[in-house]
């Protein structure tokens, strides 16, 4: 079978249904809107959220919480993680994202101390934690914040 001879099963394609075609498509006439009333009309129907009258949801639950606005989330990466890099690699987050060790770089780049790490590196990246630049430090390698 070849790419242009391919076709769909059938039953997997459904031609849309055109409304308001006349009788003989089995929705013609009221289109399948009923007889009169609100939703009949040219942009008839209620808007989101809106319940009738009553009170919505949205505004019958309480207030909580607070969103910082300056708040800055950091893509981490633990020291462990580090060891599929040579000895004397500088880990830049360029290569973090290329390794895939980190998919998108947010607001920077966070490296934590979970775990041991084996290799010399020379690491650059935004924030460190205290256990990641010891860890760092005790396997020969060198932190540099960007």
């Amino acid at each position: 079978m070849k790419l242009h001879e391919m076709k769909y099963v059938e039953g997997a394609r459904r031609q849309r249904n055109r409304v308001g075609r006349g009788h003989a498509s089995g929705n013609g006439k009221t289109a399948g809107k009923g007889n009169k009333g609100q939703n009949a009309r040219s942009g008839g129907g209620v808007r989101l959220g809106f319940e009738g009258g009553q009170t919505p949801l949205a505004r019958r639950l309480p207030k909580r919480g607070f969103t910082n606005f300056s708040r800055k989330e950091y893509a981490i990466v633990n020291v462990e993680s580090l060891n599929r890099f040579e000895n004397d690699t500088e880990v830049t987050p360029e290569v973090l994202i290329e390794s895939g060790l980190v998919k998108k770089e947010l607001d920077g780049i966070k490296i934590l101390g979970q775990g041991a790490l084996e290799k010399k590196l020379s690491v650059k990246a935004n924030k460190f934690s205290k256990s990641a630049v010891a860890a760092i430090e005790q396997a020969g390698g060198k932190t540099e914040v960007i």
